[in-house]
């Protein structure tokens, strides 16, 4: 993650159901659904004003902190998230093994 991005906080916002971190008046986000001591990550987005910028990757990693930090299992359907994980194996620790790609990570 970028420096500029570490002290930007993650926002766990229940009403829109998606993790986001606001720069500069814009969000990089997470679109994101909870089952007990699950989260399905489904969907990330960064506005355009973001593109490119890191904003994408910060979000994805501060939300895999919040999941890990939780007690949470994760259920990474969001294909940016499946690909952030295969890039960094370390995080597969959070992967919930009921997860239908586990053997793919």
């Amino acid at each position: 993650m970028k420096t500029e991005y570490k002290e930007i906080p993650l926002i766990k916002n229940d009403a829109k159901k998606r993790f986001e971190i606001e720069i500069d008046g814009h969000y990089a986000f997470i679109n994101f659904g909870e089952f007990g001591n699950h989260i399905a990550l489904v969907h990330t987005e960064a506005e355009p004003e973001l593109a490119g910028k890191g904003a994408a990757s910060a979000v994805v990693e501060k939300t895999l902190t919040y999941i890990e930090e939780n007690n949470k299992l994760l259920m990474p359907y969001c294909p940016y998230v499946f690909a952030y994980i295969k890039r960094n194996p370390e995080w597969k620790r959070i992967v919930s093994e009921r997860f239908e790609g586990y053997n793919k990570l």
